[in-house]
């Protein structure tokens, strides 16, 4: 089925001639490249005339050279020319001549050879072996699908004769010699021979035949129907194949006779069939058709005008980079040249063909005609035209296929020049089918405009360039526009993945920020100056303050690293949003303050993000200088500043420090809360032991705890944990203002004690004043305190019996006793000590304190326990002197039993240690009886034995009378 030809050119005529052929149709024509600048075109006809044209390619021009009739009266119905040895092959009546090549000299018939139907020379294609054709190994040319150009001078040949098929060698003398006879295989008689490497193609009318000259098989490839035309080969040099014609129909297969590909199907049965590189041309009624080989389309079609009668024959190069095909016929030769792919491509654009362009440029890629650089290129220039047309989803679609395409080549038309990254965009680059780059908004004006006009010309009945869609529903400025700037985020958003010159990525990020601004898309800007960009802030600094967007100006600040502009523009954000000047929405999220609101306000998240900046910032005055504020929003936030261990160098507490009094002169907790957690972090997890911490600390406790004093329902009891020790630290987040004080007041010693009861001297903090006291050593006031202000009695005794001493017992109970101011005295409390702790106290002294108004039956019991206690200790005390003295008594009776030992020494006495004979030596004696020489006591010592026993560590004992072992 014949496909609806797509309108390319292909083949472009660039020379003609007029031939006088008289009356006679042409039969045959053949090429014979002499040089890159000439070529020789032999034309034949139907009277047997050869005719010899010049082709000066250079010129380019055809020149007649000669007419050279041949012998006999048929037709001529084949030529071959045969460059290597400056010959021509010619077939006339059934006989073979050999003629120059400038048909200069009378033809010369090869003998042997007579009734011959068809010839052709054997091609070889580059992938074929030398093999040998002969017995004996000889070596057969190496041709390279030319027209017998190849270096050796020896030719071979297929020749058919009636059903004779014939494999000869043409020798230097200008004759054949038979190498091979195949006869007796083939039904009819041979029409048309074909011979590539290793197998011989056989046209009859019966059918096609393949015959291989290795193994001497041959076998039919297909029969043709009874009603078919004679068959015709045709040899496919660009891929080593041969195309069987069948009527209208060539059916392609390899050197094995395998179908491969598809069929071409021709309008009608063509004159005359050539090749030219990667297309198909035929032949038929004056009229030139250009068929693509792989798709099988009719890309060109030519016509000649008046040809004359008779068919039009072609002629070609007959190898795989063939450029050049002459037409001829009785009127006319007519030469094209094959028009280069870029060439066909810009043509096609100039159409506005995009897509057959695109395909052309993958068609000849494919074929190795072109490289994928060159396919990058024209979708960048596919892209451009569609851009200037109006069609932007089109155009970015081309660009994003366009993989050396520079992402730069698109800054003119997003921000105008001259401009940062004008000497990044290429120059000339392209075909100039496209005007130069200019701002989107005039290439929409632009093409509005030439929409316009091509309405108005379609009015009066002229024809425009202009698409129908947009002559039927002209667009409007802002649906182009938003249509040009959405399709540009789309093309910069997928550059920024690429890897590109820092230049460009630049670029591709400010402008990718100018667009989303024109657009308005705030999430995109935020999400962009949020993550890691390129943008450079100078570009867009001022246009984010126009437009009002100081959210994504503040993360660009922070991005680049500028953290004070940063957090400059954050607190001007929050500012804005608490007068109202912005709008303060709510956003999904944990509140700062209370974890159970599900919501963050824009003044919330200005103070996040400002402390996210200054949490790795070291800048202490940048810090110091923004705390302030964020305090005032969130004192959660405030507190992880000044904590925070992002940054390289930690905050230097002494500097803050004063930097936080003099501002605030020992602000409260309600007035800089966060300052207290600072000094709590700094105390309990940094273990600071600076003096200057721990008073500011207490102080800080100690005047909120004032503030608040009158607030709390009720003062903690914490008494019973007034103890000495200060093992463990205490989480105080959470607990009241005055237990926080009692228990830091507790548990720290670094502060100034005297600093802090300044403070609260004059106040009812009795609890907190005790404590102090206690830390100043001043024990009447701790036990006044306790026992009157508080009247807490057990803590009263703790204190006396953590003071140790009989006297602060005995100065309680004065106070008990005598508490002054009017008061009654306390006989109940003073009863409770003498009851818990009257071992301690002088009985005398104690009934010296006691009051006459005292009731005899409060103290009675009291008394008599204390005196049956003083009686018990004095006795007990006489029990354990005697027992001391018998003691002492009993070890100086053993210390002299001992001293007092005698030993006797005899000449066969030795020592135990070294058992030399002690003689008259001197010796000593150990507790255990053992004896040595004086020399021996000196070494080992006076406490260890021979026997290795060290009397200090291991005591020996002995029986006593009053201490037994």
């Amino acid at each position: 089925m014949a496909v609806k030809p797509k309108s390319r050119t292909v083949l472009e005529p660039f020379a003609q001639s007029a031939v006088d052929s008289g009356t006679s149709p042409i039969k045959h024509a053949a090429l014979s490249e002499i040089s890159d600048e000439q070529t020789l075109i032999y034309i034949a006809n139907l009277s047997g005339v050869l005719s010899l044209y010049s082709l000066q390619t250079s010129l380019p021009h055809i020149a007649f050279v000669r007419r050279l009739a041949l012998p006999g009266t048929g037709a001529l119905s084949s030529i071959l020319p045969l460059v290597h040895i400056g010959k021509v092959i010619v077939l006339v009546d059934g006989y073979l001549y050999l003629i120059d090549s400038n048909l200069a000299e009378t033809p010369k018939r090869i003998a042997l050879f007579r009734g011959v139907t068809a010839f052709s020379r054997k091609f070889q294609s580059r992938s074929y072996g030398s093999e040998s054709l002969h017995s004996n190994g000889g070596g057969e040319a190496n041709y390279v699908h030319r027209n017998g150009d190849g270096n050796d001078v020896k030719s071979f040949f297929a020749v058919g004769i009636g059903k004779k098929l014939v494999l000869a060698e043409l020798v230097l003398g200008g004759s054949l010699v038979i190498l091979k006879e195949i006869q007796g295989v083939f039904d009819g008689f041979i029409t048309t021979v074909l011979w590539i490497d290793d197998s011989v193609f056989v046209g009859t009318k019966i059918g096609y035949y393949l015959y291989n000259r290795v193994n001497g098989r041959c076998e039919l490839i297909f029969s043709l129907p009874d009603s078919s035309s004679f068959p015709r080969l045709k040899l496919l040099a660009k891929e080593s194949r041969v195309m069987l014609m069948v009527d209208n129909v060539g059916i392609v297969v390899d050197v094995a006779g395998q179908p491969v590909g598809g069929s071409l199907v021709f309008k009608e049965a063509p004159d005359s069939i050539k090749e030219i590189g990667s297309y198909v041309i035929a032949a038929r009624n004056l009229t030139l058709e250009v068929y693509h080989k792989k798709t099988g389309f009719c890309v060109q079609r030519l016509t000649f005008g008046n040809g004359g009668a008779g068919p039009c024959m072609l002629a070609d190069e007959e190898h795989e980079n063939g450029k050049l095909v002459a037409v001829a016929t009785s009127l006319k030769l007519i030469c094209y040249w094959k028009v280069s792919g870029e060439e066909q491509i810009k043509d096609l654009l100039r159409k506005k063909s995009f897509k057959e362009a695109i395909s052309l440029v993958e068609e000849l890629e494919n074929d190795g005609e072109m490289t994928k650089e060159m396919l990058s290129f024209v979708q960048a220039q596919v892209g451009f035209l569609l851009l200037f047309d109006l069609h932007f989803k089109e155009a970015v679609d081309h660009f994003l296929l366009s993989e050396n395409m520079q992402p730069s080549e698109l800054f003119p038309f997003i921000m105008p020049d001259p401009n940062r990254w004008t000497l990044l965009v290429p120059r000339n680059r392209y075909w100039g089918l496209h005007p130069p780059p200019t701002p989107l908004e005039n290439v929409i004006d632009d093409g509005l405009t030439a929409i316009q006009r091509a309405v108005f010309l379609k009015k009066a009945g002229v024809e425009s360039a202009v698409d129908d869609e947009f002559l039927q529903n002209p667009p409007t400025r802002a649906d182009l526009l938003e249509s040009a700037i959405e399709n540009m985020i789309r093309y910069l958003q997928t550059c920024r993945g690429r890897d590109l010159a820092i230049s460009v990525k630049e670029g591709v990020d400010t402008l990718l920020m100018y667009l989303y601004r024109a657009r308005n898309c705030v999430d995109d800007m935020e999400r962009l100056a949020s993550s890691e960009n390129c943008c450079v802030v100078e570009e867009l600094e001022a246009l984010m303050n126009e437009s009002g967007h100081l959210r994504t100006l503040a993360f660009l600040y922070a991005g680049k690293g500028m953290s004070a502009k940063a957090v400059s523009t954050w607190r001007v954000l929050a500012r804005k949003y608490s007068s109202g000047s912005y709008r303060n929405e709510q956003s999904e999220g944990t509140d700062l303050q209370d974890p159970t609101r599900r919501f963050i306000s824009n003044r919330e998240t200005a103070a996040i993000e400002a402390s996210k900046i200054l949490e790795e910032s070291s800048d202490q005055d940048l810090i110091l200088q923004h705390l302030g504020w964020i305090a005032d929003i969130s004192q959660v936030l405030a507190v992880q500043i000044l904590i925070s261990e992002k940054r390289s160098d930690l905050l230097s507490p002494g500097k803050a420090n004063r930097d936080i009094n003099r501002r605030h002169d020992i602000p409260s907790i309600e007035e800089f809360p966060s300052w207290l957690r600072y000094l709590q972090w700094l105390i309990e997890d940094q273990d600071s032991e600076d003096l200057q911490f721990h008073t500011t600390y207490a102080l800080l406790l100690a005047k909120s705890a004032l503030e608040t004093y009158d607030e709390e329902l009720s003062t903690q009891n914490v008494l019973s944990e007034m103890n000495v020790s200060e093992n463990g630290r205490s989480s105080i987040f959470d607990t009241p203002v005055r237990e926080r004080l009692q228990i830091f007041l507790q548990s720290s010693a670094l502060y100034d004690a005297e600093e802090v009861l300044d403070m609260i001297e004059e106040s009812e903090l009795w609890l907190e004043k005790a404590i102090l006291y206690r830390r100043l050593g001043q024990e009447a006031l701790v036990l006044d305190i306790l026992a009157l202000k508080l009247e807490n009695f057990e803590a009263a005794e703790n204190y006396c019996a953590e003071i140790g001493r009989p006297d602060a017992y005995m100065q309680l109970l004065d106070i008990y006793l005598d508490p002054k101011d009017g008061r009654e005295p306390m006989f109940k409390a003073a009863v409770r000590l003498l009851h818990n702790h009257g071992e301690m106290l002088n009985p005398l002294k104690v009934l010296e304190r006691l009051s006459p108004d005292m009731p005899l039956q409060l103290a009675s019991d009291i008394i008599l326990k204390m005196l049956r206690a003083r009686q018990h200790h004095r006795l007990q005390g006489k029990i354990v002197h005697k027992m001391s003295h018998a003691l002492n008594v009993d070890a100086s009776l053993a210390r002299l039993e001992e001293r007092s030992r005698l030993v006797q020494i005899n000449d066969e006495s030795t020592c135990d240690s070294c058992h030399a004979r002690l003689g008259t030596k001197l010796f000593a004696m150990y507790p255990d009886d053992s004896v040595v020489c004086y020399k021996c006591y000196r070494r080992q010592g006076e406490s260890t034995s021979v026997s290795g026993r060290d009397f200090k560590k291991d005591i020996l004992l002995k029986p006593g009378w009053l201490v037994t072992r």
